[in-house]
């Protein structure tokens, strides 16, 4: 039997075997929805390729699902889940941020209390923070939801677990409003770790409570530029009115990333001057503050704008 007679599935395995690099795109796309006999031949055959290819492989897949929502290798990263490539794992785990199946639950969080790699771990943790959110919004079942919740915040109160771990476990929680999530922020930015006070603040500005004004505006000023970048994004995030003139001053900031982090919150926060903020560098020569301008200004427009001038411009539309 020749390579053209045999089915696709045994054909680009065979390839796979064969040249050990992964193929053109165009055949990659293949991978996509796979139905569950192919599934199943992927994975048995997925253990034999080289260790380079299964690394090589997932990590494309994970950079055309993210440049095109109609991918979906949900079923290839299942199966990379498994790989005996800690790299491998981290990269499937990763490549599933979109993938809200709640069966996903339960293998995320077998990684998360069992998987021996710490980045591992860490990508679990990260990545159940969509099922908490979902559990938050309603739109999956308390059970699963619990799962989920009891992991995290094991993971989170395990002593010897590692920082970077329990830190992705703190913002996953973030979505959270009970009592025990609120004492776990405010531990961890009382903590020693300058890791975890960062993720605090970041855990701040997810929980969407206005509690955390004063910390939040407090760390603008910190010497970190983690530190200021992530304490920007929760002033947007929190839509803190007093902040507009500190963020102002972060516009021009010495990190690029922590002027984009302002410009970003500038227009989630809203106002007047925040408005002229916006326009004045939205006309600037930077490109990468410029463009982050017009983003933020639309943002602005979308969330502070006038509806009424807003149903004016739909109605003069042709289009509509």
């Amino acid at each position: 039997m020749t390579t053209r007679d045999k089915a696709p599935m045994e054909a680009l395995i065979d390839s796979l075997r064969r040249t050990g690099e992964s193929p053109d795109p165009a055949e990659l796309c293949y991978l996509s929805a796979l139905g569950a006999e192919e599934a199943a031949q992927l994975d048995k055959a997925w253990s034999d390729l080289p260790d380079g290819l299964r690394l090589d492989l997932t990590s494309r897949l994970a950079r055309m699902a993210e440049a095109d929502f109609a991918l979906s290798f949900g079923a290839v990263f299942r199966i990379a889940m498994g790989d005996q490539d800690a790299e491998v794992r981290r990269v499937a785990i990763e490549g599933l941020w979109e993938d809200e199946d709640v069966r996903l639950i339960p293998l995320l969080v077998r990684c998360l209390g069992e998987d021996e790699s710490v980045v591992v771990r860490a990508a679990a943790a990260q990545s159940l923070g969509r099922f908490i959110l979902l559990g938050e919004l309603g739109k999956i079942r308390p059970k699963p939801r619990e799962l989920a919740y009891v992991a995290l915040l094991q993971a989170l109160q395990a002593p010897d677990e590692d920082t970077e771990v329990r830190r992705r476990a703190l913002e996953s929680l973030a979505y959270v409003c009970d009592q025990r999530v609120l004492a776990s922020i405010r531990e961890a930015y009382r903590s020693p770790s300058e890791k975890l006070r960062i993720s605090a603040v970041f855990a701040m500005g997810r929980s969407a409570d206005p509690r955390w004004d004063e910390e939040v505006r407090r760390e603008l000023l910190s010497t970190n530029p983690e530190m200021r970048y992530e304490a920007a994004r929760a002033c947007g995030e929190l839509q803190l009115p007093e902040s507009v003139a500190m963020l102002e001053e972060l516009t021009e900031d010495a990190d690029a990333e922590v002027q984009e982090a302002a410009i970003w919150a500038l227009g989630q926060v809203g106002g007047d001057r925040a408005r002229e903020i916006l326009e004045h560098h939205g006309r600037g020569e930077d490109e990468a503050l410029r463009v982050a301008a017009e983003a933020a200004l639309e943002e602005y427009e979308f969330l502070h704008g006038d509806l009424e001038d807003l149903f004016a411009d739909v109605a003069e539309d042709p289009l509509w």
